[in-house]
């Protein structure tokens, strides 16, 4: 009988697969869709030297800004990270390797890698730094600039729902970068606030088989920390 992949904790969930040197996919646009509790174990694991490729850099004290305060990313592969001050000064200083990556292109590089497709050309970033050094090409009378895809040891996604065999349901825009994370990691871990038994699913409604997935941890209350909170006064009030 195959072993289940449902685990106690995120810390066990991560138990035996993270170490040092690695490059991770991590899920999530902005603070939405965010595996919190992995993050969070991930830190507490107090591995270094890691590569993240995400969209997001979290923010100073929640999401992937755990990880930059206690210097455990060596390395950003992003598309958006303007919320970030400790990520900032550690750039400016020289501490930190950034890679900024048109996010289109962010998410058609996990993609591919996930379909198995080396590199791919696209028209973004032509004629910008994005194409310095990168071999280009024409193609109807359009310059298109070659962009490898990526792998990563490691995925940490969420997702609303799963079943025991990994099946995912992503809760509207959460939905985000997660599926593309997931299918790029060769082992990839995912946060759920709720599992069901395997069939519960109408197969129809499953975004991500559960072949990509590996392990999953129940985080029934997750925080869902808003990243800038704008309120409109109530007329008369």
């Amino acid at each position: 009988m195959s072993q289940s992949k449902v685990y106690n904790s995120a810390e066990e969930a991560l138990k035996g697969i993270v170490h040092d040197g690695q490059t991770l996919a991590i899920g999530g646009f902005g603070l939405c869709g965010i595996p919190e509790s992995l993050i969070e174990a991930l830190r507490d694991s107090k591995v270094k030297e890691l590569t993240c490729i995400s969209n997001n850099a979290g923010v100073d004290d929640f999401g992937l800004g755990l990880l930059l305060q206690t210097r455990q990313i060596k390395k950003m592969i992003s598309s958006y990270v303007g919320e970030n001050k400790e990520f900032e000064r550690q750039y400016l200083a020289g501490e930190l390797e950034v890679e900024l990556t048109p996010q289109g292109t962010l998410a058609e590089k996990l993609r591919s890698g996930g379909a198995g497709i080396p590199a791919f050309y696209t028209a973004t970033g032509v004629g910008t730094l994005v194409a310095e050094g990168k071999e280009t090409r024409d193609f109807d009378g359009r310059t298109y600039v070659l962009e490898h895809s990526l792998r990563a040891d490691v995925a940490l996604i969420k997702a609303q729902k799963a079943d025991k065999a990994g099946n995912l349901i992503f809760n509207k825009t959460a939905r985000n970068f997660n599926p593309d994370c997931a299918m790029a990691g060769k082992i990839t871990i995912v946060e759920v606030e709720e599992i069901v038994e395997t069939g519960t699913f109408d197969p129809d409604e499953v975004h991500l088989p559960g072949i990509f997935v590996q392990r999953i941890v129940l985080n029934a209350s997750p925080e869902k920390r808003i990243e800038k909170t704008t309120t409109k006064a109530v007329e008369g009030a």
